[in-house]
This record gives structure tokens, C-alpha cells and sequence, in this order.
């Protein structure tokens, strides 16, 4: 892979799509993972589709954003 200290995830789309755009998808896509379950506290919420998260521990499984749980 190439240099992506700068851009971070969104060095895939290469030179593509535009600088704002990256950075939109960069934000979006660094603050869809590691979200702590409002239940049992552990960092295990994942998205099950656009706007409906599940607990990998205890199982709970709640509405919320499209791309943030809150």
C-alpha cells in the first residue's frame, strides 16, 4: 500500500472523488467503529444496518444514527 499518514483510510480512493469528499467519508467511516454499548459499557456495538446497532456481549440491540449510535 501506499503513504496514507495523511488521509488514513480514505488513501484507497487515491486521487479520485476530491479532497472534501474524503474527508467527509474519513470522518464518517473513523466514527462508525468503537462505540460502547449504553447497557453492559463494552466497546462491542457494531451496525447491523443503516440505523440499528447490536451488542456482540450482552445482546442488546437498539435504534440510533445511520452511522453513529447516538
Amino acid at each position: 500500500m501506499g503513504r496514507t499518514k495523511k488521509v488514513g483510510i480514505t488513501g484507497r480512493f487515491g486521487a479520485r472523488y476530491g479532497a472534501t469528499i474524503r474527508g467527509r467519508v474519513l470522518s464518517v467511516e473513523k466514527g462508525r467503529k468503537s462505540h460502547s454499548c449504553p447497557s453492559c459499557l463494552n466497546p462491542a456495538m457494531e451496525r447491523v444496518s443503516a440505523g440499528i446497532w447490536e451488542c456482540g456481549k450482552c445482546g442488546l440491540k437498539m435504534a440510533g444514527k445511520a452511522y453513529r449510535p447516538a
